[in-house]
């Protein structure tokens, strides 16, 4: 039945899409896309791309970072942690992290500077745009490519003086400001924009224990100075500095899913990072430009929890309660290089029919991990390193003005080096390999049609839990193969700009977060979490944006995901066969309008969902569907405005991580249930802002 739901989807989907247009374009396409090797308008992209823009940005400082994200077609989110910092696209991408070492399958970058494995560190203060890629970006990004890429643009320096002020206050005691100031050092020579918000709130969980109502608490600064010089007129140096401190708290489980927890131990979710990227382009000569990119960052983290959720004394000793407090100090570093050489107008080869892009790659990554558990005698550490070395091309060959040819490649090199405190040492090094062929025909200036055929990989890692064997102390490299077949369309002199894609992925050795559960004297239980390899997986489905603008006042918008994804083979656990991995929801969609009153005041309201999806590869428990139904009214006077917003206006109550086959509670007998946590609840709030 469902498999119907989506042809017919499709079907209908296409046939909206393929309206022919009676007029051309009357304005160009202003959303410029910079992940790619070249910048390209998002009109001209083949590919599921999605892009956020600054409008759409601007009022969304204090929100989370991956829950703005979760709008966008086939993107998914976990929490289990302070707030949501796990994203999955197209089904595919890490639900948590504990004692395991972590390659992630989502790419994150924030100005250069990669931010994959530290999602949580990511605000949205002073940004340009956030451009989503899904799929396997084998050529451009590699490892950390294989569901796609998340690319984060903040704003650069410019050459006028002026800058930004704003505050926020809602319930919750949510309050933040920021500040950023554009300031030319040197006119037309050297540009400098520094920005700094302070973010902060109480959370949503009331600890009737402690009588506190702020044990699952955010309190982020963020702080960033981008630098620009143009040393001549042939080279640009562009240098972002970033310092971000994350000091939120986590106490998000209790037994009755509810917000009142009775943990003694709340834990925390912290992040400690410094950080730097410097790029350098030159143009060589009129055929040719060379990009040089460098960063650093180093980041500390603790991920800890009340692993019993209750406080000492709560249930009879008869009943074999337990106390136990769980923590991860992590300490990691990164360093980044890329060097490429990218051909101009002037600089195409083979009778001037091909644009070219050559470059070496090259990432350092360790990551020192403590861990300190009431269950263990001392504290357990592990040392984790990888390098990365990697060559990639890319030639796009022009048949005609209107039929182009992408292949692309890499090369990449991949050694790992493992050890840890109970004498275990495991080095390992792979050859991998990754590209594309795509075919794109433009065949008028408002319509795009392509066909991508695309191979992603992820690197084998390594499981760090002490209770696994030495044969589930390791684990396979992935692979994906993913076929995107899209168009990219406007109509109606500009009014309806449209984006459609389907695709169909083929993963094997599919990497898979699983667990089982130990059961100790005491009655009480315990997760062993670990990765392992499902022998073969599958998904399809469709992803589809419109945008509507039948009045200069009115925006209309919507945009679905739709997936199908399946577990083909699965040795390991033959009943997970043919089932939904975990966070595959079958649909996702956001549908919305703007609208402009008075030339002053702007009313902006969308409803977005999702369909149910398995928590667990290990159980059925599922997280419920829901929809979300935001709104703000927004006044604007010259250089300032003053913004109403509520977000979850009905306050759903709706789950973002969850625990099935488990029992905690002595209470019950530690009987096994499920245990969720739950969602944001209804927010609101006032911002105030000025331009000067």
């Amino acid at each position: 039945m469902t498999s119907k739901k989506l042809t017919l989807s499709f079907v209908a989907s296409a046939a909206l899409l393929y309206t022919p247009a009676f007029a051309e374009e009357v304005t160009l396409d202003p959303i410029v896309v910079g992940a790619d090797f070249r910048d390209k308008n998002l009109s001209k992209v083949a590919g599921s791309v999605s892009v956020i823009g600054e409008e759409k940005l601007y009022d969304k400082a204090s929100q989370s970072f991956v829950e703005v994200l979760a709008a966008e077609p086939n993107v998914n989110f976990s929490t289990g942690a302070s707030k949501a910092k796990f994203i999955q696209i197209r089904g595919i991408g890490e639900r948590s992290q504990f004692v395991t070492p972590m390659n992630p399958s989502v790419g994150i970058l924030v100005d250069g500077i990669d931010f994959s494995q530290s999602a949580l560190g990511v605000t949205m203060y002073d940004l340009k745009q956030v451009e989503v890629l899904r799929g396997p970006q084998g050529t451009t990004f590699g490892t950390n490519g294989l569901a796609g890429v998340i690319n984060i643009e903040s704003n650069d320096p410019v050459n006028e003086a002026g800058g930004h002020i704003e505050a926020t206050a809602g319930n919750y005691n949510t309050k933040a400001f920021g500040i950023t100031v554009n300031a030319p050092i040197v006119e037309d020579k050297l540009l400098s924009r520094f920005s700094l918000y302070k973010n902060t709130s109480d959370g949503y969980m009331n600890n009737v224990f402690l009588g506190r109502d702020d044990t699952q608490n955010i309190d982020e600064l963020s702080a960033k100075a981008k630098f620009r010089w143009f040393a001549t007129d042939d080279h640009t140096i562009d240098l972002t500095l970033q310092h971000i401190n994350i000091d939120n708290g986590y106490d998000a489980f209790t037994f009755d899913n509810s917000r009142n927890s009775h943990a003694d131990q709340p834990g925390k979710d912290t992040q400690l990072t410094n950080a730097f990227a410097l790029k350098s382009t030159y143009q060589v000569n009129p055929a040719m430009h060379l990009i040089s990119a460098v960063s650093y960052s180093k980041s500390e983290l603790e991920y800890s929890y009340d692993e019993d959720w209750s406080y000492v004394g709560e249930f009879d000793a008869a009943l074999y309660p337990y106390s136990s407090f769980d923590q991860y100090l992590r300490d990691r570093k990164q360093f980044d290089a890329d060097v490429r050489l990218v051909s101009d107008e002037a600089g195409r080869i083979f009778a001037g029919t091909t644009e070219w892009t050559i470059g070496a790659y090259y990432r350092d990554y360790s990551e020192n991990m403590t861990r300190n558990y009431t269950y263990l005698a001392s504290p357990f550490s592990t040392v984790y390193d990888t390098k990365n070395i990697a060559l990639y091309g890319q030639l796009d060959t022009h048949f005609t003005d209107k039929l182009t040819l992408v292949t692309g490649l890499r090369l990449e090199q991949w050694d790992l080096q493992y050890t840890d405190t109970d004498l275990v040492n495991i080095d390992t090094n792979e050859f991998l390999t990754g590209g594309k062929v795509g075919l794109n025909y433009q065949e008028s200036d408002n319509r795009l049609f392509y066909v991508t055929l695309a191979k992603g990989y992820k690197p084998g890692g390594v499981n760090a839990d002490t209770r696994l064997n030495n044969t589930e102390k390791k684990y396979e490299t992935e692979t994906l193969w993913n076929i995107d077949l899209g168009l990219n369309s406007s109509h109606f002199n500009n009014k309806v700009k449209s984006r459609l894609n389907f695709f169909y992925g083929k993963r094997k050795d599919q990497q898979v977060k699983d667990s089982f559960v130990i059961t100790r004297g005491d009655g009480s239980t315990e997760f062993v979490d670990y990765l392992s390899n499902a022998a073969e997986g599958s998904y399809y489905g469709v992803e589809s944006q419109i945008d509507y603008f039948p009045l200069e006042s009115l925006h209309l918008f919507t945009s679905f995901g739709l997936l199908q994804a399946a577990f083909d083979e699965y040795p390991n656990n033959p009943t997970m066969t043919d089932r939904a991995p975990a966070n595959s929801p079958e649909y996702q969609y956001n549908v919305g309008l703007d609208y402009l009153l008075f030339d002053v005041i702007t009313f902006k309201t969308n409803l977005e969902g999702k369909a149910s999806q398995y928590f667990s590869n290990r159980h059925d428990e599922k997280a419920d569907a829901y929809n979300l139904w935001h709104a703000s009214l927004e006044y604007t006077t010259g250089d300032f405005t003053a913004a109403l917003w509520v977000r979850n206006i009905t306050d759903e109550q709706y789950q973002v991580r969850g625990f099935g086959s488990f029992g905690n509670n002595p209470g019950n007998g530690y009987i096994t249930e499920k245990y969720v946590q739950l969602g944001t609840p209804r927010t609101a709030g006032l911002t105030l802002s000025y331009d000067f």
